[in-house]
């Protein structure tokens, strides 16, 4: 952490999955380089951001001095409101102009995750671009950086054109740059800024598992091909023991593997390695303890204080036997998976397929997993079990190449180059494998479906209405299967399909999750329950420093519990992930 704040630019971005600690990794350079006599200002665009709790003091959308840290100020950019007065400015002028149905159809296209990403980007840009905006502070840290997508549309000449308020090709993303022609200058300002190495620092945070760190290897190729190469590695959260503990000795092994696996694509990066902490990092001597690497060893009494109160917590929840009971009653349909990246959502899966299969249901196993882990996961043949697999690269391949051909002799050229960024978005892929997640959903008429990794509620709302579905999906064709036109109404049916949120117990990914359901809830689906994976709180581990982890888990299976399900099951983290895993339930 020293070196990192020793060779700090003026603009430091950490960016990572939500759950690897960005928060706090960042929260503690800000605190380090304000007691070194720097002026500093922290920002956060996480939706769910906890940068309050962390610095223990109350912020706002304008920087406010932290307390008791010199020199630091701090601010809470909340994209989600800013998106939605982002949305009344590009719509009100339509109102009473344009069809209700039309204004219907605007409001959802600026619903999703691309808008309020470009309403954060938005918020913080003049903090950037501006240099008489930030002129007082030495460095300024963004918690949450923009992604190499949102970052590669604001830099095509034809973001700033007419073409999206003209909409010729009907792409789906490009709402949300609608209107914001003005803020060309600022915008190229932000971006030559973050292109400079000698002005920004990009931070990937990970954590030391394989997944966590082919996500920052996928960021740091992206972000590379746009001239962000002025990277740092920050690796959160390496578990060292000497226990004789058996899940201790594992969850060791497991970083150590992860650490002696770093994908090519980052190897070469500095790296700052930040030791496992049992417990959030919370308030400014815990963050300068986090500086200093200061561990305190967990008291040997939180053993017997997790055991005294884990009964308590698990009062609300259900064991795994009593949720598959619950979700094989009505016989067959479909059961999705849903959750953000790194939760176990093919795991999950995977356990429910084989769970119902043994229990002599015919299942259908349906995966877009790319990295195909599931064939590791159920080594061998087990009955009434099938798995069908659809590739996500091939299905966007196909629907990308036919919407490029449809309007290649209508576009100019820089449209052109607007519409193929466009199809290279994250909201396209998912566009691309609906009509197939539609067929295979048709299937659960007479047979269990599991689906892992389902069309997020955006998607299912953008693709509601017969004339969206043609703007999204058909692009040139007047005709729509069956299967299309009923797969919303399916979804719908809580009898015909189980929605199944899974988190962890930690506090990015519980309101990541909350923030899931609540878009789903906006299209009308009501997720069945919730699975709360990988817990060391019922893992059985004897070692205090993971106890004291699991002790801090109970905040988070509490509030799901009580709080966000209606039906919650907390499962164990695991030694490794194999067959006998799967089927060890509990």
């Amino acid at each position: 952490m020293k070196t990192l704040m020793e060779e700090a630019t003026r603009f430091l971005f950490f960016t990572g999955k939500g759950g690897v600690g960005k928060t706090s990794v960042s929260c503690a350079v800000a605190v380090g380089l304000a007691d070194s006599g720097k002026k500093v200002l922290l920002i956060s665009t996480d939706p769910a951001s906890n940068l309050d709790e962390v610095l223990e003091t109350k912020l706002s959308s304008t920087p406010t001095a932290v307390a008791n840290v010199a020199n630091l100020h701090a601010m809470n950019i909340n994209p989600v409101k800013a998106a939605e007065e982002y949305r009344r400015r590009m719509i009100d002028p339509y109102k009473g102009v344009l069809p209700d149905e039309s204004i219907k159809q605007m409001e959802e296209q600026l619903s999703g995750a691309c808008t309020v990403e470009i309403a954060g980007f938005n918020e913080f840009s003049k903090f950037i671009g501006l240099k008489e905006a930030s002129i007082e502070y030495d460095h300024l840290i963004l918690d949450t950086a923009p992604t190499g997508h949102t970052l590669r549309l604001l830099n095509l000449p034809s973001a700033w054109s007419d073409f999206i308020a003209s909409n010729k090709a009907s792409s789906s993303c490009l709402g949300p740059l609608s209107g914001l022609k003005e803020q060309q200058h600022l915008y190229q300002a932000v971006v030559d800024e973050l292109k400079n190495p000698k002005q920004t620092t990009l931070v990937l945070v990970s954590r030391p598992e394989k997944m966590s760190l082919d996500e920052a290897a996928r960021a740091s190729g992206e972000l590379g091909l746009l001239g962000l190469n002025n990277q740092r590695l920050v690796i959160n959260g390496v578990f060292k023991t000497s226990s004789e503990d058996e899940i201790a000795k594992a969850f060791a092994l497991t970083s150590a593997l992860a650490m002696q696996n770093v994908p090519d694509e980052i190897k070469h990066l500095d790296k700052t390695i930040i030791n496992f902490r049992s417990q959030g990092v919370v308030g400014i001597e815990a963050l300068r303890n986090m500086l200093d690497d200061k561990t305190h060893a967990p008291e040997l009494k939180v053993i017997a204080k997790l055991k005294e109160e884990l009964s308590e917590a698990l009062k609300n929840t259900c064991k795994w036997s009593e949720f598959m009971s619950s979700l094989e009653n009505d016989g067959s349909g479909v059961i999705m998976t849903m959750g953000k990246g790194g939760v176990g959502k093919t795991t999950v899966a995977a356990m429910i397929t084989v769970e119902l299969a043994s229990r002599g249901h015919k299942v259908l196993l349906s995966t877009t997993d790319p990295a195909a882990h599931i064939a590791k996961v159920i080594k061998t043949e087990i009955a009434n079990l099938s798995i069908d697999k659809i590739d996500p690269k091939i299905e966007t391949r196909k629907y990308v190449e036919s919407v490029l051909k449809e309007n290649r002799e209508k576009l100019s050229r820089e449209d052109m180059e607007l519409l193929e960024e466009e199809m290279r978005s994250p909201c396209i892929e998912e566009i691309a494998v609906f009509k197939a997640f539609a067929q295979t959903v048709a299937k659960g008429e007479n047979q269990f479906i599991v689906l892992d990794t389902a069309p997020t509620g955006h998607t299912l709302l953008l693709l509601d209405a017969t004339e969206s579905y043609h703007r999204q999906v058909a692009k040139s064709t007047d005709n729509m299967s069956d299967d299309v036109k009923e797969l919303l109404p399916r979804i719908r049916d809580p009898k015909f399909t189980k929605l199944v949120i899974i988190s962890l117990a930690e506090a990015t990914p519980t309101h990541e999750a909350e923030a899931l359901q609540v878009d789903l809830q906006r299209a009308g689906i009501n997720p069945f329950g919730w699975v709360i994976n990988r817990n060391f709180a019922v893992s059985g581990s004897k070692d205090p420093l993971i106890c004291a982890k699991g002790f801090h888990e109970l905040t988070f299976i509490n509030e799901t519990a009580n709080k966000l399900s209606k039906r919650t099951v907390v499962l164990p983290w695991m030694v490794n992930i194999s067959e006998d895993s799967i089927n060890g339930r509990k």
